[in-house]
């Protein structure tokens, strides 16, 4: 395997990033974000400054910043802290999820679950199994 230096490591995103921005550009089912994108995107619809993603993140301003133009990529422990603070998985943030949705609640809420009775359990499930069909019937013949 031939050696590669840091520079090309922390450029690989940036030129893997336009490359499949440009591949895709014409194709408007096609929606890539990279982690930069969803870190400045949801630090703004929180309405956080940089500083304020920092100081929670335990890192500083300027390397919020490097993280949003995609010149460097956080290291494991630093994304899991600013995807809590943003109220996001993990998944979601590195791109492996396409929804935000299964947020902090929904897993609090799952968790919360796997710790009921079985018996409190399998109502529960049997119950929130008996809604999402109901609702997905009803969208069905929404259409």
């Amino acid at each position: 395997m031939p050696f590669i230096n840091e520079n090309y490591y922390f450029n690989c995103p940036q030129l893997f990033s336009k490359f499949v921005q440009s591949a895709f550009k014409n194709l408007s089912i096609v929606h890539y974000m990279n982690i930069g994108d969803k870190i400045s995107a949801l630090r703004k619809e929180k309405n956080f400054s940089q500083t304020d993603l920092g100081k929670a993140a335990g890192v500083s301003r300027e390397i919020i910043g490097r993280y949003e133009r995609n010149e460097v990529l956080p290291s494991i422990e630093v994304a899991a802290k600013i995807a809590d603070v943003l109220e996001v998985s993990l998944d979601y943030l590195a791109g492996n999820s396409k929804k935000a949705a299964v947020d902090k609640k929904t897993m609090k809420l799952i968790h919360d679950i796997e710790d009921l009775e079985p018996s409190i359990k399998d109502k529960l499930i049997f119950l929130a199994n008996a809604v999402i069909r109901d609702a997905k019937t009803g969208k069905a013949y929404a259409h």
